[in-house]
């Protein structure tokens, strides 16, 4: 028997096994994949490393992830994100761009009043200006930032984001980063957790290779599968399974294309598909000065195309860029690389969002059950949630608890 087991081998899970081993106790990690990392993932190529999962170090200057990066000896690059600059005005003039960027700015001023009167909580969609001209784009940027458009994320949740504005990254790749914190950890990979019974004095979790025998545990899988109850509970915990269907798993895909002559762009710039649209992608020219571009799709897009299969994405994003700059454009793109969210068995998605009125489900999803059954990842983060440092501060806040117990 050991001392504390941790259901999946992602940012949560891999904080807590790090913190639960330094401490000296017995700690094994049941990860469902046949790679630690979970929603984390760094592909190499040619060109680089390419993280077809998380990629920015959000809150950069307090995000523990950062820290660690530097320890493995990585190099972190700090230069502006391509949404901080000025994108590509090919389609895109700059007196709208600035025109854009006031309705966003007074969007965000709208949501932080709402959820700030203590009222009833409401879709961010209700609070953009009617018939507003760049309603199309927030909806779009909303599919990105949240996985989902305006009419099903809660502004109370979204208000209780918290950014510092400082994102950079490692030319590593993110999801390398979290795995390499993993090494010399007990994982068991391709071991999926199908159910888990707390009915007695030890815990029993149920896997492919049999019977797995712990004190305590840690649940750190994505809210989507607590949701569908691919983990069943003995006895079962309704309550749980409620709060993580408030928090369901936006959707949000990266398709990376090689661009060929691609110097006479400015690295890490940035156009859109279009700009009167919820239905479109973002494009990042040159990320780290290389020859490719990072097409990210969210929300029903995102969703419609995983449906079509992965060459709808290459598809969309050609004609989309050939829209930008002429059809002559489409002959020096190729796909490269991308990852199926939604697909994906162990994810189900991107990273949560709260349904209007189910902000206070965060924290619901986060609270253990009999001082033995503990929850961690990113949708039990009250703050932030949709990150990697929120699920870190989530698996490293179990662990804790588990110590102090």
């Amino acid at each position: 028997m050991i001392d504390v087991a941790i259901v999946g081998a992602g940012a949560a899970g891999v904080a807590a096994g790090r913190r639960l081993a330094d401490a000296g106790l017995a700690v094994r990690l049941l990860e469902a994949r046949p790679r630690i990392g979970g929603r984390a993932f760094t592909a190499v190529h040619s060109p680089g490393a390419l993280d077809l999962g998380c990629g920015w170090l959000h809150s950069a200057d307090e995000n523990p992830w950062t820290a660690i990066a530097e320890g493995q000896g990585r190099a972190i690059d700090r230069t502006l994100p391509p949404w901080a600059r000025r994108a590509v005005t090919a389609g895109f003039p700059a007196p709208d761009q600035q025109a854009f960027r006031e309705a966003s700015d007074a969007l965000s001023e709208r949501v932080a009043a709402a959820a700030a009167e203590h009222g009833p909580d409401c879709a961010v969609a209700d609070l953009l200006e009617p018939g507003g001209r760049w309603n199309g784009l927030l909806g779009a940027v909303s599919t990105w930032v949240s996985g989902a458009e305006p009419e099903r994320v809660s502004a109370r949740d979204l208000a209780a984001y918290r950014d510092t504005g400082v994102n950079w990254r490692t030319p590593d790749g993110y999801g390398a980063v979290i795995a390499t914190h993993g090494r010399g950890l007990d994982v068991a990979l391709g071991c999926r957790v199908s159910r888990i019974d707390h009915s007695g004095a030890v815990i029993r979790l149920e896997t492919p290779r049999g019977a797995v025998e712990a004190r305590r545990v840690i649940v750190t899988v994505p809210s989507a599968l607590i949701a569908d109850e691919a983990i069943a509970f003995t006895p079962a915990l309704p309550r749980k399974v409620e709060a993580a269907r408030g928090l369901p798993l936006g959707l949000a895909d990266k398709l990376f294309l090689t661009l060929d002559h691609a110097d006479e762009f400015a690295a890490d710039s940035r156009v859109f598909g279009h700009t009167d649209r919820v239905a479109t992608g973002a494009y990042h020219i040159r990320p780290f000065g290389r020859p490719l571009i990072e097409a990210y799709f969210g929300g029903e897009l995102a969703d419609a195309l995983e449906r079509e299969g992965e060459g709808a994405f290459a598809a969309h994003a050609v004609a989309e860029l050939k829209g930008v700059f002429g059809a002559a454009f489409a002959r020096r793109l190729s796909p490269l690389d991308i990852h199926p969210w939604r697909a994906d068995p162990y994810a189900r998605g991107s990273y949560s969002y709260a349904a209007p009125g189910r902000a206070g489900d965060r924290a619901v999803l986060a609270e253990p059950v009999d001082g033995r059954l503990f929850f961690a990842g990113e949708a039990c983060s009250e703050r932030d949630y949709s990150t990697a440092h929120g699920a870190y501060r989530t698996g490293i806040a179990a662990a804790e608890a588990i110590l102090a117990a």
